[in-house]
């Protein structure tokens, strides 16, 4: 299978490719030269929203990829995103920019784990989807996902579940066929809301804090701010070779630390700021006491500090000799006139501090998404330090000047969620968050009131036979559909005729008497054949006898279970106790007759949801068999208001 042949992607690390839709392929040389043109225009598309992001582990990078296989040339690329798992969806969110405003061009991206895409709208799929079948099916074209149908006759829109088709091939159906290919709007709508927010999320997600850091360092990080990511890499991931180097401090000395202003990402900000670390005495770093207002930012910047010393000792020597600037690129100069085209310097005059700011970022992200791609053993991050080390000249006094006039830190408070918060969250990522995407806030009474509104028996026991009831294959037990996409509604008719179906008519017994009526719906279709019935004969007798066996069978575990106190622990249903204590007072019953009153029918709702709560309330509020079986069910309880 295809997907078994695909080279192996890192745990965390996310692979994306872009593939011309309508492709000439009697011209392999000018779809080459039309795919690097396409480079040099996203590239430009997207760098205003690149140049200032701040990637965990790897960036966004795109490169040409001649064909290979069954493989059309496209243009591809990998980003290991690490920890922080919002690099993954950030990309997601630029290849639906990158479709949407260039409409010849169809990606695809995956991870090891697969279609991720589906996985997020998995409650929403449609039942022949599945990891085996979705292979080459999954694609974002114009802004929006496709899939392409399951083809099932000849002549329908589609490709058949049970082969793969190459990539080729389903480029070829996407695009004669896009709106059947449209995915559901279902499945649209999760996939919207995971990305709501973007681009200003960007924003969002920085984390801004004053660090007590050496002079060094300050300038490196105002220069490229990014190389904040491998310098708390670096530390986080620290062993004790590591730390050797930070005995004496070479590159970044203690004693010329200034006060500044870094950004952080949020992941990156909650590993530099939960972790608990000592400085060896011989580094020179000092911390203040814990009650001092500034110990969090003499914290932060003495880990800051290890983390860029390790760097730094890892990369050895500089490689700014070997390096070429970008501008001998080819690629470079279509990509700067592209920028220009797009307003990316905002009307700034050439030569201006501003001006130039811009262009030390835009040079950064083509180094970044494009030469590394090309070059990637020159680029260790310590020596792009290094680099920007030994090309700054700064002034101490004029750093300690700049302490007073610092911009105000961010509020990490955004580290602490508390119990409410984090059930809004499991709520909204379990789908039962408000359906236009809005957060509503309310009190805790309200919160009680709305729940218990909700909250209904009937439910409960119809959700649990629904749950009973469904078909499920060799994979599991499935959800029923409506418990997750549809509110309940009850109909009371329908419920009672079906549990006339399952158990009976009210008058019947939840007895060996049931299979009465099986014998009577055998002997009526008997009748409608007498030549079925002579042919049948023996079989039928031996059938007559099985039951008879089973009868008496049922009828001695009755009797002997009646010695016993398993029947104390149902409840029987009213009419049947008022039945009995009418028989009790009466002295003319036969003792065989009082034995078949003691046998009544079972309430099986009502024994039900007597041992689901039961259930529920030894679980004392913690996640338990019958919570989250409920739960998948989509039914809610209430909290115990009773805490006795």
């Amino acid at each position: 299978m295809d997907v078994l042949k695909r080279p192996s992607i890192p745990e965390d690390a996310v692979q994306y490719q872009l593939f011309l839709v309508h492709r000439d392929q009697s011209d392999a040389e000018g779809h080459e030269r039309f795919l690097q043109q396409i480079l040099q225009n996203i590239l430009a598309e997207i760098a205003p929203l690149l140049v200032q992001y701040i990637w965990q582990h790897q960036p966004f990078n795109l490169k040409y990829h001649p064909e290979k296989g069954d493989v059309p040339a496209h243009l591809g690329g990998v980003t290991e995103f690490g920890d922080n798992v919002e690099d993954e969806w950030f990309i997601v969110y630029l290849l639906k920019h990158i479709t949407g405003t260039f409409s010849d061009v169809a990606a695809v991206v995956y991870d090891n784990d697969g279609q991720f895409l589906l996985i997020e709208a998995a409650e929403h799929l449609p039942k022949w989807l599945d990891p085996d079948s979705s292979e080459n099916r999954v694609f974002l074209y114009r802004g929006e996902l496709h899939i392409l149908p399951n083809r099932t006759r000849s002549g329908e829109v589609g490709w058949p579940r049970d082969s793969v088709p190459a990539v080729g091939q389903a480029l070829e159906v996407l695009h004669s066929h896009t709106e059947s290919c449209l995915a559901k709007q279902s499945i649209r709508t999760v996939l919207a809301k995971r990305l709501n927010g973007y681009p200003e999320k960007i924003q969002q997600n920085f984390h801004c804090t004053h660090c007590y850091v050496p002079a060094g360092i300050a300038v490196v990080l105002s220069r490229r701010p990014d190389l904040i990511a491998p310098a708390v890499s670096a530390f986080y991931l620290r062993d004790p070779v590591d730390l050797q180097a930070c005995r004496t401090f070479r590159t970044f000395p203690p004693d010329t630390r200034v006060m500044t202003s870094v950004k952080f990402t949020r992941c990156l900000y909650a590993q530099l700021q939960q972790q608990s670390f000592v400085p060896d005495r011989r580094s020179g770093f000092t911390l203040p006491a814990r009650s001092h207002p500034q110990y969090r930012a003499h914290e932060l910047g003495m880990k800051l500090a290890h983390g860029f010393e390790i760097l730094c000792s890892k990369s050895g020597q500089s490689s700014s000799e070997n390096e070429a600037p970008v501008s001998s690129n080819p690629l470079w100069r279509g990509f700067l006139d592209s920028l220009k085209k797009n307003g990316y310097f905002k009307s700034e005059l050439e030569g201006s501090v501003r001006y130039k700011e811009l262009m030390t970022l835009a040079e950064g992200f083509f180094r970044q998404s494009v030469t590394s791609t090309h070059c990637p053993d020159i680029h260790y991050p310590g020596q792009e330090v290094l680099k920007v080390l030994e090309g700054a000249s700064y002034s101490l006094e004029e750093l300690k000047s700049q302490e007073a006039h610092l911009p105000p830190e961010d509020s990490d408070l955004w580290l602490d969620i508390s119990p409410q918060e984090l059930e809004r969250l499991l709520e909204e990522r379990g789908g039962r968050g408000v359906s236009d995407g809005t957060c509503k806030t309310t009190q805790p009474d309200e919160e009680m009131q709305e729940e218990e509104a909700g909250y209904s028996l009937i439910a409960v026991t119809q959700g649990m036979k629904n749950f009973i009831n469904t078909m499920s294959s060799h994979e599991g037990a499935e959800i029923p559909r409506s418990c997750l996409a549809e509110p309940f509604s009850f109909d009371p008719d329908a419920v009672t005729s079906a549990l006339d179906r399952l158990l009976g008519s009210k008058d019947d017994e939840l007895d060996s008497d049931d299979f009465e009526d099986d014998d009577d719906d055998d002997e009526e279709d008997d009748n409608d054949d007498e030549d079925e019935k002579v042919q049948n004969g023996e079989s039928q007798e031996q059938a007559g006898e099985a039951l008879d066996n089973l009868r008496k069978y049922m009828d001695e575990m009755d009797q002997e279970l009646q010695s016993t106190n398993i029947g104390k622990s149902f409840t029987q249903n009213n009419r049947a106790s008022n039945k009995a204590d009418a028989s009790k007072s009466s002295s003319a019953a036969s003792s065989s007759e009082l034995v078949e009153e003691e046998i009544q029918p079972l309430d099986v709702d009502l024994n039900l949801v007597s041992n689901l709560l039961e259930s529920l309330a030894s679980q004392a509020g913690l996640a338990g068999p019958a919570s989250n079986l409920l739960q998948s069910l989509g039914i809610h309880i209430p909290p115990d208001a009773d805490q006795s």
